[in-house]
């Protein structure tokens, strides 16, 4: 029997939590974001100042990186609570957290000012940033997920995943204004603290749309069928979400993970080591490369719901497949045709890529989704988005960098790629099909594992 909670929401509800989760995730990203392009334009100099170039190149990366390994605690954190007092509490506390660290991290007092103390002080705040993406993006994507019915899913669940490119649009941006106005000397003394500082300004906007929106129906739902279960079966104790969704859902984990690695490590390379590449093996100014992602960026944007609309009609993983297939077929002619340093030629590389990368982005938000039942699709989701990223996106501008300096070649960093996608194409082949599945329904299912839990396993809050 349909429930209330799957019936489809008015298209003027369905268009402000779309819009909440959209401008929340846009705020993230670039929060997220900004720091990753000052990594490989100022921090080096300015948090690690013993380094030569390239070394202190890396050494900003690893605290880039430091972001990502945190996310697997965010995930498992706002998952477990996530699951259990709902989506919009969790997106809330993300938000103020990040937006948090970010304005810090502008404040900071560099190398030149107290010395050892500052790279310290930044790592710090980077994990603050990792620990909020982590639970942010599973919070946002469900939101939308639950709201929706199964017939346009994908389409209204990728428009929060453009907040990625949305993000670093608006990152990309404001950082190539800064280095268009300013001077070198200014922007490297003050000029770059700008576009963090103004992550306050952000967030404001930010909490005053995202607290604006009514909780997930289908969680609602869930939840009050729980609360049910333990009046009439107080015995019979709920399992953690986290223990449930590694007993029920470990092979969706699993799946989740793979699909992951080429999305993941892909987007690094063509968004943040290009900053690195362009600039010192392909002789391209920072504020070339700079323009060619912010315009790449908005191709992205654009293209993220058209791929979630055709994931819609011929399903989640005929569209995945052809996005991982198509960014390892890509990798050599990406580094061919920034190795040419035309400008035109470098918007070509990153605009296909980004392209490619969309088809792997636009669907996920709803194939993940799909893949658990209501009180664990939380933690599942985050869990298996956010503990990739350790092993994809966290290492990916570090790797490529490393790899360019011991062999001073592009190939490598291709391979390493390809290599990447063929893990996604083995795990996404490896996936069911989610397009048709009813949230509702798998809801349903999760009552019943619930119900068959030991009292042993005590629930915590």
């Amino acid at each position: 029997m349909a429930s209330a909670a799957s019936a489809p929401p008015t298209p003027g509800s369905l268009k402000r939590i779309v819009a909440a989760s959209l401008i929340g995730t846009t705020i993230e990203w670039y929060d997220f974001f900004l720091y990753g392009s000052a990594a490989a334009l100022v921090f080096n100099k300015l948090f690690f100042p013993d380094s030569d170039p390239l070394v202190g190149t890396l050494l900003s990366f690893l605290t880039y990186a430091v972001g990502f390994a945190a996310r697997p605690l965010g995930a498992l954190v706002f998952g477990h609570y996530g699951d259990r007092l709902g989506r919009k509490k969790l997106l809330v506390l993300s938000l103020l957290l990040m937006g948090g660290a970010t304005f810090g991290i502008g404040l900071l007092p560099t190398h030149a000012s107290v010395g050892a103390a500052a790279p310290v002080l930044l790592t710090a705040l980077r994990l603050v940033q990792g620990f909020a993406l982590g639970g942010e993006w599973g919070g946002a994507v469900l939101l939308v997920s639950e709201h929706g019915d199964a017939r346009r899913r994908g389409f209204w669940a990728s428009w929060p995943q453009t907040g990625a490119p949305a993000g670093q649009l608006l990152a990309t941006g404001v950082l190539s204004l800064l280095t268009a106005v300013l001077s070198d000397d200014a922007f490297g003394s003050w000029g770059w603290r700008i576009p963090f500082l103004l992550s306050g300004v952000l967030v404001v906007v930010g909490l005053w749309i995202r607290l604006s929106v009514d909780e997930s129906p289908v969680f609602k739902e869930a939840l009050a069928r729980a609360e049910a279960r333990k009046a009439t079966q107080p015995e019979v104790a709920e399992r953690l979400p986290l223990v449930s969704v590694l007993r029920h859902h470990w092979r969706d984990i699993l799946v989740a993970m793979g699909a992951r690695m080429a999305e993941n490590i892909s987007y690094y390379v063509i968004t943040a080591f290009i900053l690195v590449y362009a600039t010192t093996s392909a002789g391209v100014s920072k504020q070339t490369a700079l323009n060619a992602v912010l315009i790449a960026s908005a191709v992205h944007f654009a293209v993220i719901p058209a791929w979630g609309a055709l994931s819609d009609r011929v399903g989640r993983r005929p569209v995945y497949l052809l996005g991982a297939v198509g960014v390892g077929l890509w990798m050599f002619p990406f580094f061919s045709l920034i190795d040419t340093g035309g400008f035109g030629n470098l918007i070509l590389a990153v605009t296909v890529g980004l392209v490619l990368h969309g088809a792997m982005y636009a669907p996920q938000a709803a194939f993940f989704s799909e893949m658990f039942a209501t009180r664990m699709r939380y933690s599942g989701a985050s869990i298996g988005a956010q503990f990739a990223s350790v092993a994809a996106g966290a290492p990916a501008p570090l790797i490529a960098t490393a790899l360019l300096s011991d062999y001073g070649s592009s190939t490598p960093i291709a391979l390493y790629v390809i290599a990447a996608a063929v893990l996604t194409v083995v795990a996404v082949l490896a996936a069911n099909e989610t397009r048709l599945r009813d949230l509702a329904d798998v809801s349903a299912e999760a009552g019943a594992e619930a119900a068959s839990a030991p009292a042993a396993d005590a629930r915590i809050a």
